[in-house]
Order: C-alpha cells, then sequence, then structure tokens
C-alpha cells in the first residue's frame, strides 16, 4: 500500500509537517515500538537508544559529526501521545484507535521553511522504515529520496 504523502501548514507563524499512517495493530502495540529505545534508534534519525520514558524526561541523540544533544519529553500519555522538543522543534505523535486498527498523525513543528522539503522527505523514509518495524518486517531503507524530494518541492511549490 503506498503510504500517503506528508503536507505542510502554517501554523501561529510556524510550519508544521503532517504524516498519517495506518497500521492494522492496536494502539498500545504501535506505541510500544514507538517509545522503546532499541526500536526508536532503528527508524529516528541520530537517536542514541538512551531515553528517560518520563514525562520531563530526555532523548540522547548524537549526529556521528561530533554534535550531541537531548531533546525534553513533552508529552505521554500511554498508548495515544508522545511528544518532545528537540532543540527548537517539536515531534508530536497522536495515536488513534481504529476499530482494532490504528491511526498515526506524526508532526514536526518548526521555524524555517526553508528545510520543509528535505525534511519531508527525510520523515517519509523514517516513517517508512518505522512502518516496516511495527509491522515485523526487516528494516530496509529505499533509495527514493531524490524521487521524494522532487515530489514534496512540487507539493510545497519550492525549488529544489
Amino acid at each position: 500500500m503506498m503510504n500517503e504523502y506528508g503536507t505542510l501548514h502554517k501554523v501561529n507563524g510556524r510550519y508544521a509537517l503532517k504524516f498519517e499512517r495506518f497500521f492494522s495493530q492496536k494502539p498500545e502495540d504501535v506505541y510500544n515500538v514507538l517509545t522503546n529505545p532499541s526500536q526508536f534508534v532503528k527508524w529516528y534519525p541520530f537517536a542514541t537508544g538512551e531515553m528517560d520514558l518520563r514525562l520531563g524526561g530526555e532523548i540522547a541523540f548524537d549526529d556521528d559529526e561530533g554534535t550531541t544533544y537531548t531533546a525534553t519529553i513533552t508529552e505521554l500519555e500511554k498508548p495515544y501521545l508522545f511528544g518532545f522538543r528537540e532543540i527548537d522543534d517539536l515531534v508530536n505523535i497522536k495515536l488513534k484507535d481504529e476499530d482494532n486498527d490504528c491511526s498515526m498523525i506524526f508532526t514536526h513543528t518548526f521555524d524555517d521553511d526553508s528545510w520543509a522539503v528535505n525534511t519531508a522527505a527525510g520523515w517519509h523514509r523514517c516513517l517508512d522504515v518505522f512502518e516496516q518495524i511495527v509491522n515485523g518486517q526487516p528494516v530496509e531503507w529505499h533509495d527514493n529520496a531524490a524521487e521524494l524530494r522532487q515530489v514534496y518541492s512540487e507539493a510545497f511549490n519550492k525549488n529544489s
């Protein structure tokens, strides 16, 4: 099944990329994968696997180029909500029960839309991998970044 593309919205002077994904699992099962540090590192960029899973807890990141930083967990409501502030960006992931299935809304809010195309393509690929993990499939990063950047460039009316 082809996944829906993300959308870009302007909200309160900031920008929000939104993606929606659907799973045949219950929200509890998707949430457990989402908040499991050993699974999180497989799909979330620069995650180190260090995660203090509590409101106000921190998630550690390392870009492998000498920069380390932490995000602070700002929303945590099992099994429906996981959110954190990563530097000035907000990531919010909401799960909703859909008759024993689950929908997920992934939102990344940020200030500068000049990176929106690259960011959307990156998240699209990350969420494809997240979906593979939730479905018990082997992780396979598809070589589709250039194609996705083109799609998002056209969708957001940006020059690549």
